[in-house]
C-alpha cells in the first residue's frame, strides 16, 4: 500500500521530467552550437516555443479525423506516465509495483503506434513516408531493447526498475561484460527511438530524410506543442533510464531520510547535463546516415544485446 511520502515522492517525480526536459533540450541545443562555433539559442529556448506554440491557434487539414486531434494528447500522457516509471532520484515511490522495464517498452510503443496513426491520417506523403520509417525503426529497435531487458533480468531475477537499481547500488553484481553489452545496446536504441543523430536530424526538415518530423509536419498549436513537449520527455526518460541502470550511485533507497531524498535530487540534473553533453559531442562528431543503413545500425544493438545473453548463460555453466 503506498504511503503519503511515496504519493508526495512519485508527484514530484513527475514535475521534475515535465520541468527538466526542456532544459535538457535546451543545453543540448546550446552545447552542440558552442561545438560548432556557433551562437545558438538560449538554453532556456525551448520554454519560450512551447509557451508560444500553446498560444497560436490551431490549423487542421479538413480531412482530419478524431485521431488526430487526439494523437497528441494519447501521445503526451503514455510518455509522460512512461517517464513516472523510471526511478531518478528515489526508488520509493508510489508506482513501484509498475516499475518495469517491459512495461516501460510498452507505454513508448504506444505512442509511437499512435505518432504513426496520426501521420498517415491526414493522407499527406511526407507523413506516410515518416511513418512507415518509423515502424522499421521500431521493428528493428523493440527487440534489440528485449535483449537488454532479458541480460538485465537474468542477472537480477527481476525486470522492475527499483530492483534493478538497488541491485546495481548494492555492488554484489560487480563488474560483467555483459552490462557493457546492455549499455551498448540501449545507447543505440535511444538514439533511434528519439531521432537523433544519425538516425535522423531533429533540427532540419528534410523530405527525403526526416522521420519523426515528416510525420507530426501538419501539427500546429497547442497539438504541436504537445508532440514537442513529448519528444523532449522521450529524450530525458532515455537518459534518465540509462542512469537509473547504469549510473544508479546516489538514489534514495526505501526508507533512507530526507537527506538522501536531497542528495538525489541533487544528482539528477548532474547525470541529465553529462548525458545531455555526451549527446551534444556524439551529435557534432557524426554525420547522418542513410535510410537504407538503419537496419544496419540496429542490428548492432540487437547483436550486441543477443551476444550479452549468450555471454551470461555461458558464464553460468562455467
Amino acid at each position: 500500500m503506498p504511503t503519503l511520502s511515496s504519493v508526495l515522492l512519485e508527484i514530484l517525480q513527475l514535475i521534475l521530467m515535465l520541468v527538466l526536459a526542456p532544459l535538457l533540450v535546451g543545453w543540448v541545443r546550446w552545447l552542440k552550437a558552442r561545438l560548432l562555433a556557433r551562437r545558438g539559442p538560449p538554453i532556456l529556448q525551448p520554454y519560450r516555443d512551447f509557451f508560444r506554440l500553446c498560444g497560436k491557434e490551431v490549423v487542421m487539414a479538413h480531412n482530419a479525423s478524431w485521431l488526430y486531434r487526439s494523437a497528441p494528447y494519447l501521445v503526451f500522457v503514455f510518455v509522460w506516465t512512461a517517464a513516472a516509471l523510471v526511478p531518478t532520484f528515489t526508488t520509493d515511490l508510489a508506482l513501484s509495483p509498475a516499475f518495469d522495464l517491459i512495461a516501460v517498452v510498452g507505454l513508448l510503443g504506444t505512442a509511437r503506434f499512435m505518432t504513426a496513426l496520426a501521420g498517415m491520417d491526414v493522407g499527406t506523403s511526407f507523413g506516410g513516408i515518416g511513418s512507415s520509417r518509423e515502424m522499421l525503426i521500431a521493428a528493428l529497435a523493440e527487440p534489440a531493447m528485449l535483449m537488454v531487458i532479458f541480460i538485465l533480468g537474468i542477472v537480477v531475477h527481476s525486470t522492475a526498475l527499483p530492483d534493478i537499481a538497488n541491485a546495481m547500488m548494492s555492488g554484489t553484481l560487480g563488474l560483467r561484460v555483459s552490462f557493457a553489452m546492455a549499455l551498448f545496446a540501449i545507447l543505440l536504441v535511444a538514439i533511434a527511438e528519439n531521432g537523433r543523430i544519425p538516425i535522423d536530424n531533429p533540427a532540419t526538415h528534410l523530405e527525403l530524410t526526416m522521420v519523426h518530423e515528416a510525420m507530426v509536419l501538419e501539427y500546429s498549436g497547442r497539438h504541436l506543442a504537445l508532440i514537442e513537449a513529448a519528444g523532449m520527455l522521450r529524450l530525458t526518460l532515455y537518459i534518465a533510464l540509462i542512469c537509473s541502470i547504469f549510473v544508479s550511485f546516489g538514489m534514495a533507497t526505501p526508507g533512507a531520510g530526507a537527506g538522501a531524498i536531497l542528495v538525489g535530487l541533487a544528482l539528477v540534473p548532474v547525470k541529465l547535463a553529462v548525458g545531455g553533453a555526451m549527446v551534444a559531442i556524439f551529435e557534432t562528431s557524426i554525420a547522418k546516415m542513410r535510410v537504407f543503413r538503419y537496419p544496419e545500425f540496429l542490428a548492432m544493438a540487437f547483436l550486441m544485446g543477443l551476444l550479452g545473453v549468450i555471454l551470461l548463460y555461458i558464464s553460468r555453466g562455467w
